[in-house]
């Protein structure tokens, strides 16, 4: 099978590389091995909100300048600002036409989201249905605040939420509450607690007469708040007109968060861009695997699946956005670390007891989170040093960074897999032109 480009990886840098791909109108095929990490995401989009040495960030963009002085390999620092901005301003325009409305602050900040452990974590942007609390004033315009579960429902706990709000000292006048919510027909659908998960929940009240009882023992058990913060339970396409609803029948402001796997609202964005894709005749191989490619004179000639077997897979130019470890993008061994697939040019690793902090919840990074794949400004890669001119890296198996540690993860993928889409772009019109005067002059 022939594609102008194949993308290896379907989670966030690999779906925004083939969705800007096929806009531009290139035959575009996704290999997806499974389910991708934004299952166990926030659903917003960090930027930036530390520097290495743990300085906090307020503005992600007035930070770059410093970045590139303390990482000069950082993906950031090898795209610059300007590359940055127009892919997270395409992403926003992009996953607006999807339905689904990704905002930021005004003045371009950070903001704070609230956790279900009732701490805040900084980000850019996020999604219509969750609260953006101001990086300067958290509590604004806020004197009470309710958490709300379902009861029975084990995967957010709001009084252990509420204690850790309570601690801050921002929220000192605030009065914060805690109420579970009994759902309609939940104790018909109850199965194993360990089985029971957010996307139960969520359709029984896609049920609009559900959803009306459900209001209602929302109001008796709340009375007033100026915001009910609850789990995300509101299906993962029609969550947010969900909410909306609810807003209407209830007279709250709510706000939702994530909860333990699946995410609701990280599979938003998943089947929102796949979506899209689709609709724009990008192709899809869910399940399937690369096992191996073969190379000649410095290009990737064809890949081979695990399920076409002897059949490769043969395109113009290639992303591999295959993750880190938790996706099998790369593989950790007792001294070493290898990214599996085609044996790509790793960084230089130190002694396997330098390799963590000791301390799981560090002041610092933890060495091994920037460990990856080594690339060129280009960023391609290489074999033995040897750069491959049409294979491209993006997201998470790029070394010189911690998506954690310095929250850039979602904003390192989609500039990145962005990046490289305007590169295989110009590189099919270059191709495109060549052909054409080739004609021309035969």
């Amino acid at each position: 099978m022939k594609f102008d480009s194949v993308i290896i990886g379907g989670g966030v840098a690999g779906l925004s590389c083939a969705i800007r791909c096929a806009e531009a109108g290139l035959k575009t095929a996704v290999i997806a091995a499974g389910q991708s990490a934004l299952h166990f995401s926030s659903g917003s989009i960090d930027v930036l909100s530390r520097l290495p040495d743990g300085q906090p960030v307020a503005n992600p963009f007035s930070a770059f300048d410093e970045l590139k002085n303390q990482s000069p390999e950082h993906p950031y620092s090898k795209l610059g600002e300007k590359t940055t901005r127009d892919a997270l301003d395409w992403y926003q325009s992009m996953m607006e036409k999807c339905g689904v409305y990704l905002t930021a602050q005004e003045d371009g900040a950070n903001h704070l989201r609230v956790t279900p452990m009732g701490t805040f974590r900084s980000t850019w942007l996020s999604q219509q249905t969750v609260h953006q609390f101001p990086l300067k004033d958290v509590a604004k315009d806020l004197s009470s605040v309710a958490l709300v579960t379902i009861d029975g429902f084990r995967d957010f706990q709001p009084k252990l939420a509420a204690d850790n709000l309570a601690k801050l000292p921002q929220f000192k006048d605030v009065t914060i509450t805690t109420a579970a919510v009994e759902l309609p027909d939940f104790e018909t659908m109850q199965r194993n607690p360990c089985e029971f998960r957010s996307i139960d929940l969520s359709r029984v009240l896609r049920d609009e007469t559900k959803l009306c009882a459900f209001a209602k023992s929302l109001i008796q058990h709340v009375g007033k708040a100026d915001l009910v913060i609850l789990p995300s339970i509101f299906g993962n396409g029609d969550g947010a007109a969900t909410i909306k609803l609810l807003e209407g029948l209830t007279g709250f402001k709510i706000c939702e968060i994530p909860t333990m796997p699946p995410s609701l609202l990280g599979i938003r964005l998943e089947e929102a861009m796949k979506s899209h894709f689709k609709a724009l005749g990008g192709l899809i191989l869910a399940g399937d695997e690369v096992k191996r490619g073969e190379f000649e004179d410095g290009e990737l000639k064809r890949i081979y699946t695990k399920h076409h077997h002897d059949m490769p897979l043969v395109a113009d130019n290639y992303l591999i956005a295959s993750g880190s470890f938790f996706s099998r993008g790369m593989s950790a061994q007792r001294h070493a670390i290898e990214e599996p697939i085609f044996g790509l040019d790793m960084t230089e690793l130190p002694h396997r007891d330098h390799w963590y902090q000791p301390e799981f919840f560090a002041k610092q990074s933890h060495p091994f989170l920037k460990m990856g794949v080594t690339c060129n400004s280009q960023l391609q890669p290489s074999i033995n040093n040897q750069s491959i001119s049409n294979l491209y890296c993006a997201g998470a198996l790029l070394a010189h960074y911690d998506p954690v540690f310095e929250g850039c993860g979602s904003g390192v993928a989609i500039s990145t897999g962005y990046h490289v889409a305007e590169k295989m772009i110009k590189a099919q019109h270059q191709t495109t032109e060549n052909v054409q005067q080739e004609r021309t002059i035969a």
